[in-house]
């Protein structure tokens, strides 16, 4: 009995060592989990709410975190062909145009590797109209990348590569950033190599930009410059916040603001592409505008906050559930709905088929309708931003 109580100790006191040394060297191994989206992307998530853990080195370093991001940040390299005139090997046409320029157009921009499986997301301005795509890891490996599928809406698109042992970054839990949160951005700026440089969280929620249709940015002043695109912001941990995509430039360089695009988001996206090809989101046939004194006049209404319809689609998820012009709509589920940008997101995030609860004002009378959204139409194509990085 002795015997095996002294294994039993001997065990509990090696396991505990061991767990001792795991917390103090690789504290990151705790807080992560393997789960899969929708049962189709296999992905890496930090536990919600997971604490910053402490940086071991010097006082104020961001090593750590650099380090365990950075294998799973890619640079990607597209190329495409050019557009040849009809009439570019007529000799009269020669003479006055010139020869036309037959080198193909390169871009470039970064990813980040979501799944062991080859998953990459990006932006979807990355990758737009691109006949190659060369995929470099920061271990100097090269695979070609395969368009699984992309996202205008929200500027998204995701690749795929077939390589062994892939890093995979952490995914963490973009809800739960704060302003003044430091982070840093990952990718290949001017395709120099892979650099980070940090910031912290300047602002959350960011929309009205005019960038996607679907907008609700991280805004960072974390230098990000062309070909930072589709790269990573990482928090403390190291743990994926957001997807570089865009910043406010009148140089073409980082003047300190950029936006990202929340890994929140980008997660279902991901589990929308390779689970169905495409993200399905909700709609419900309206026209909205924001509120204004003027229009409240107009349709009579006593509001002062939400978003007022001032036109229903006929047969629609709207006018089928009794939404009429006029109408403010203040919320939708739980999210508040105070201009038009939040409530195209909110409506977008719904489940086609599945009915959710508006709040809503009609004159002065304070009502609650449940509406039944459909499948959001395509949007058409969009230009690339104007400054993509």
């Amino acid at each position: 009995m002795k015997r095996t109580w002294l294994l039993f100790a001997q065990a509990v006191t090696v396991l505990l060592a061991a767990y001792f040394v795991v917390a103090t060297l690789k504290p990151e191994w705790l807080n992560k989990r393997a789960t899969s989206l929708g049962g189709v992307v296999s992905i890496v998530e930090a536990p919600a709410g997971a604490p910053a853990l402490p940086s071991p080195g010097m006082p104020g370093s961001l090593s750590v975190p650099a380090k365990k991001a950075s294998p799973a940040v890619v640079s990607i390299n597209t190329s495409k062909a050019a557009q040849r005139h009809p009439r570019s090997n007529d000799p009269w046409f020669r003479f006055f145009f010139g020869d036309q320029d037959d080198q193909p157009q390169v871009g470039l921009g970064s990813g980040v590797i979501v799944s062991p499986d080859g998953y990459i997301l990006t932006n979807n301005h990355v990758v737009e109209g691109a006949d190659e795509i060369e995929v470099t890891l920061n271990d100097s490996r090269h695979a070609r990348g395969k368009v699984i599928g992309t996202d205008p809406d929200t500027d998204l698109a995701v690749l795929k590569i077939e390589l062994d042992k892939l890093p995979v970054i952490v995914l963490g839990d973009s809800d739960a950033l704060q302003v003044g949160d430091q982070v840093l951005a990952i990718g290949n700026p001017f395709g120099v190599g892979q650099t980070v440089t940090s910031g912290i969280v300047s602002a959350l929620g960011r929309n009205q930009l005019g960038i996607n249709n679907f907008e609700n940015f991280i805004q960072t002043d974390a230098a990000i410059n062309p070909g930072n695109s589709g790269g990573a912001l990482i928090d403390v941990n190291g743990n994926l916040q957001g997807i570089n995509t865009a910043i406010y430039s009148r140089s073409g360089g980082s003047m300190g603001i950029g936006f990202a695009i929340p890994v929140s988001m980008a997660k279902i996206v991901l589990e929308g592409i390779v689970k169905e090809g495409q993200v399905r989101r909700g709609w419900i046939g309206v026209e909205p505008s924001d509120l204004s004194p003027e229009l409240a006049e107009t349709f009579g209404v006593k509001a002062d906050a939400g978003v007022i319809i001032t036109g229903v689609l006929q047969n629609g998820p709207a006018a089928k559930a009794g939404i009429r012009p006029g109408d403010v709509i203040t919320a939708v589920g739980e999210k508040k709905t105070d201009n038009v940008q939040a409530l195209l997101t909110a409506v977008a995030g719904l489940k086609p088929g599945s009915t959710a609860r508006f709040a809503l004002q009609r004159g002065s009378d304070k009502m609650e309708l449940d509406v039944m959204p459909g499948l959001r139409p395509k949007s058409p194509v969009r230009q690339a931003p104007t400054q993509p990085e």
